[in-house]
């Protein structure tokens, strides 16, 4: 969503207007500054296009009162940081908010058709507009970018001029200006022309440009730039093939977001005070070691015992991965996992806690054997939850959950202990598949023939996006997972009919292993559809049975049948099968896998093979 244009300044108390570093430009909500308009992500505002700064000086522009800190431990952890803050403010009393930068440089007049920096057309401060024609400027609309992360300017001059013997190294130097119109013949590339005043080039449409070697051809490689930085020119050595892009495409700036739930011991927010201590504390042992240190830092009364401390650690601990001495990232968010998966169908009683716990998991009060012909079990009513979501980096051409560490950017040129990071509070109903049915299921040969298909043809894209064959992630499509993964996708579509909740409100968080089968159904957003109770009282058993059978039903047929059934590939590169938007496909908000490997067929079956289905047998009784 494009920000609303910058509003008119309320007075204060005093008469005037808040005191404002720097002109501001539109406003953002919290929640797309870590989703949508994170750092090195493109915004558009008005006629103008920036690129918003990283975090190196978010010290000093982001005051804690807009943008306080957060803490969860876990998560934290991982990430390898001490705590988290919230993306400030845009409100009428706000001050600098996020940082921008004008990106892309380059600017055409509609009147003039000049093509040139923004600066080199002399605008009146404060105004994005043509000195000599006085009509607002356009930004480019093209882009380019490599894998790495790196993001540039077009190189306007050099495809012009392209015919011509000049090289990369004469780029200015023929004496002309660039001039850039659109015949308005289509609204297709070919009507687009970029031609030079200097006369040894032909005027050039933009056709073309787009191939994956179109800039290759050019002797044009990556320069390593990172305008969200300041730098303007080489950052870093690259040299990785240039792609170009529409402005506002997606795959200029995607998000890789990292969450956590908050779980006991954590949960009750006591243990926040301690957040840049923890790696200190990890290396006592001893009760009495840790009571000196707490001593020492804290003046006064520590807000947590040394017993609690050590209970803490202890809990730490247990989440460090097993079995691999230099433990992955991978690794250490599976453990994550693990210990959510474990604290879910362990549970906890609100009554147990104080007010300030912050999850509550409880055992429905109905008779749950009704849902034992259903193959489900152990269902949970998480009457409180907490998560935190953390912008990690972000990737630029590449899919977040398919790249290595390699290719994602970080955040900042310089080390920072902090990560900009949201939270939400709601509720959900966490729920398991049996076990002992799901394994036999798995074994059925019909039923591993349809995903190894997905799993390939998920795995051919990885191979393709990836820039070095040898570090390849492998596919994490199984049959449990790809199950779950569609029961989560037909529950949210049945609750967003039946319970009133809009289906962007509700988001997936599936557990699906050798050794995990669950999947937690939760509200996504802090607003009023966050922790009202109504999604809770799906998780009672008569309801919860009731849900699953109509949302079984619901799949059997859609209305792209019989193309959406019998279809051999659908999805990004075949990633899916029976699957489409009229039938399981969410919003994206709601998906933790960006809307793939998802195929109905494996809970009612296929016209040829029932047996495919989980849910098959059930639904006939």
């Amino acid at each position: 969503m494009t920000p609303p244009p910058a509003r008119r300044r309320r007075a204060g108390a005093t008469g005037a207007t808040p005191a404002h570093n720097l002109p501001r430009r539109g406003a953002v909500r919290r929640a797309q500054a870590i989703t949508t308009y994170g750092v090195g992500s493109l915004i558009a505002v008005d006629h103008e296009s920036f690129i918003v700064s990283g975090l190196d000086r978010a010290d000093e522009s982001w005051s804690l009162d807009e943008a306080p800190k957060i803490h969860e431990r876990r998560l934290a952890r991982l990430l390898d940081v001490d705590y988290f803050r919230l993306p400030p403010a845009s409100d009428d009393n706000s001050k600098d908010g996020l940082r921008v930068r004008r990106f892309p440089l380059m600017h055409s007049c509609p009147e003039c058709n000049e093509l040139q920096r923004h600066r080199d057309f002399n605008p009146p401060a404060g105004r994005s507009v043509c000195g000599t024609c006085e009509v607002e400027l356009v930004p480019s609309r093209f882009v380019v970018a490599c894998e790495a992360g790196h993001l540039d300017e077009f190189p306007y001059w050099q495809w012009v001029h392209r015919s011509t013997d000049r090289g990369a190294a004469a780029v200015g130097q023929c004496g002309g200006k660039l001039n850039l119109r659109t015949s308005g013949h289509t609204s297709s590339l070919r009507s687009i022309l970029v031609s030079c005043t200097c006369g040894q080039a032909p005027e050039v449409s933009m056709e073309g440009s787009f191939r994956r070697t179109a800039l290759k051809d050019l002797g044009l490689r990556c320069r390593g730039t990172r305008p969200w930085l300041g730098t303007s020119s080489s950052a870093e050595e690259c040299g990785l093939p240039l792609r170009t892009l529409q402005r506002g495409s997606s795959a200029v700036w995607q998000p890789v977001l990292k969450s956590a739930l908050s779980i006991p011991p954590w949960s009750d927010s006591r243990s926040d005070p301690l957040a840049e201590h923890w790696d200190a504390l990890r290396q006592y042992d001893r009760r009495e070691h840790v009571e000196i240190y707490l001593k020492g830092v804290f003046k006064g009364e520590c807000p947590v015992t040394p017993d609690e401390v050590m209970a803490l650690l202890e809990a730490e601990r247990e989440e460090d991965p097993d079995g691999t001495e230099t433990p992955t990232f991978d690794h250490r968010y599976r453990a994550l996992r693990n210990k959510e998966y474990e604290r879910l169908i362990s549970g906890n009683d609100e009554s147990e806690h104080s007010r300030n716990e912050q999850f509550v998991c409880e055992t429905p009060l109905g008779d749950q054997s009704l849902l034992q012909p259903l193959g489900v079990t152990g269902p949970m009513l998480v009457k409180k939850l907490r998560e935190v979501r953390a912008l990690k980096a972000f990737t630029r051409l590449a899919d977040p959950d398919s790249t290595t560490d390699s290719k994602e950017m970080p955040l900042t040129g310089s080390s920072l202990r902090w990560l900009p990071a949201m939270e939400v509070r709601g509720e959900g109903v966490f729920l398991r598949l049996d076990e002992h049915r799901l394994g036999a299921w798995e074994k059925a040969p019909a039923v591993a023939r349809r995903i190894e298909r997905m799993r390939s043809a998920h795995q051919r894209v990885l191979e393709q996006r990836a820039g070095d064959p040898s570090r390849v992630v492998p596919s994490p499509a199984t049959p449990r997972m790809v199950l779950l993964h569609t029961v989560a996708h037909i529950l949210i579509n049945e609750w967003s009919l039946e319970a009133g909740y809009p289906a962007a409100a509700l988001r997936e968080r599936l557990y699906a292993t050798d050794d995990m089968a669950g999947v937690l159904v939760y509200t996504a957003t802090s607003d009023s559809a966050g922790s009202l109770g109504g999604l809770v009282a799906q998780g009672e058993p008569e309801l919860l049975d009731r849900t699953i059978r109509s949302a079984v039903r619901r799949a059997e047929w859609c209305s792209s049948d019989p193309l959406c059934m019998e279809t051999e590939a659908s999805g990004t590169g075949g990633t899916n099968l029976a699957a489409c938007h009229a039938c399981v496909m969410l919003p994206e908000t709601s998906c933790e896998h960006n809307n793939i490997l998802l195929d109905r067929a494996l809970l009612v079956g296929t016209p040829e093979d029932s047996e495919v289905g989980y849910f098959a047998r059930s639904l006939d009784r």
